[in-house]
This record gives C-alpha cells, sequence and structure tokens, in this order.
C-alpha cells in the first residue's frame, strides 16, 4: 500500500499537485487509494472531485482555483476580477464567473457563484490566463473589467465602478484606449467616455 501512495503522491507532483478525480484515474491512482490519502489527510478536498496534496504550501486564492477547476469554460469577472486585480476594496462573498450564453450553468455548492450569462462578442475578448497556486485561471483584463463593471453597474454598484475606476488611473501607465475599446463591445463606449475624459 505505501509503494502505491508514493505513486500516487508522485503523479500528484508532477501535475502540479491538484487533480480532479478523473485526472487521477487517467493517472493510474485507484479510487480506493485516492479516498485513503482523503481520509489520513494526505489529500485535501477543495470542492467535490477536486484533489490537493496536503504537503503543499497554504493556497493563495482557493476560490479561484477551485473555480477555475470545476468551471473550465468560465471565466473569473466583475468584482472577483477586480479584486485580482487590485481595483477595489470590495470583498467579494462569492465568485464572479462570466459563461458563454449557450454554456450550461456550473453546478456548484462551494465556493458560492455568481454566474454572469455574456454574449460571444462580449465573451471572448480580454480573457488573460494567469497562474495561481500552479492552476491557470482565465481572467478577464483590467480594462475589459472595468467596461464589464459600467455595463453592471445596476447591479455591482456605481460606487464599485468608480472606485476601481480611480484605482485604475493611479497605475503607471493606464490604458484608457483600451477600456474604450472593450467598452464598445460592450455596447457603452458613449456611456462610458464622459467618466473616462474627466480622468485624462
Amino acid at each position: 500500500m505505501q509503494k502505491v501512495v508514493q505513486q500516487a503522491r508522485k503523479a500528484f507532483r508532477t501535475r502540479g499537485g491538484i487533480l480532479r478525480t478523473t485526472e487521477a484515474l487517467a493517472a493510474g491512482i485507484h479510487p480506493r487509494t485516492l479516498y485513503a490519502m482523503r481520509d489520513s489527510g494526505e489529500l485535501a478536498v477543495l470542492s467535490h472531485g477536486i484533489f490537493r496534496l496536503g504537503s503543499l504550501p497554504p493556497m493563495a486564492n482557493p476560490d479561484l482555483t477551485t473555480v477555475a477547476m470545476r468551471v473550465p469554460h468560465g471565466v473569473i469577472c466583475l468584482t472577483s476580477a477586480l479584486a485580482f486585480h487590485e481595483l477595489t476594496t470590495q470583498i467579494p462573498h462569492d465568485v464572479h464567473l462570466a459563461i458563454a450564453r449557450t454554456s450550461r450553468p456550473p453546478r456548484m455548492k462551494f465556493p458560492p457563484l455568481h454566474v454572469y450569462r455574456f454574449s460571444r462578442e462580449a465573451f471572448e475578448p480580454g480573457i488573460e490566463v494567469h497562474t495561481i497556486d500552479r492552476v491557470g485561471i482565465r481572467i478577464y483584463s483590467a480594462e475589459k473589467t472595468l467596461a464589464d463593471c459600467f455595463k453592471y453597474r445596476n447591479k455591482i454598484g456605481m460606487d464599485v465602478f468608480l472606485e476601481a475606476l480611480r484605482a485604475y488611473r493611479r497605475r503607471s501607465k493606464p490604458q484608457f484606449q483600451k477600456v474604450l475599446e472593450n467598452a464598445g463591445i460592450c455596447r457603452v463606449a458613449r456611456l462610458i467616455r464622459p467618466y473616462l475624459e474627466a480622468l485624462v
């Protein structure tokens, strides 16, 4: 059994320390081994069907990592993306996630999600991939996030957008033209322009 566990540990380490159940099985880890490692505390359960080596350092952002593993086709957006880009003092109570309008909504109990359906035109631009806790996480760029926050200002609050815009302005090289271009994708360019011009 010890040899089997050692092989399972190696399989986890070579894949960044986090695996879905299906990935673990494909790597040759028997379900009995997987659950024995879970029960002994050697593996931590991040969410249903996602396991992480317990010996790894504490996670920087377990919620975003878990969502990225469970919903690989989604993109972190709005307030959650603002928090990632350090453009807000808000602490999101749930993870804001964009999915394509034609995608099936994810089923997750934890972490709690607030799902937004974006049209294909609005969903695809501005996606960046950042590695957090050894996992590639899809997050909208700061400029796309600002445009989205203005578009959804009635849901997340105009004050959240304005705070983020002021924080963005303090960056060494803010790219307001990119914000405006993304606002055009979101069909709010005419409305957002006065706010941008007031800061330039």
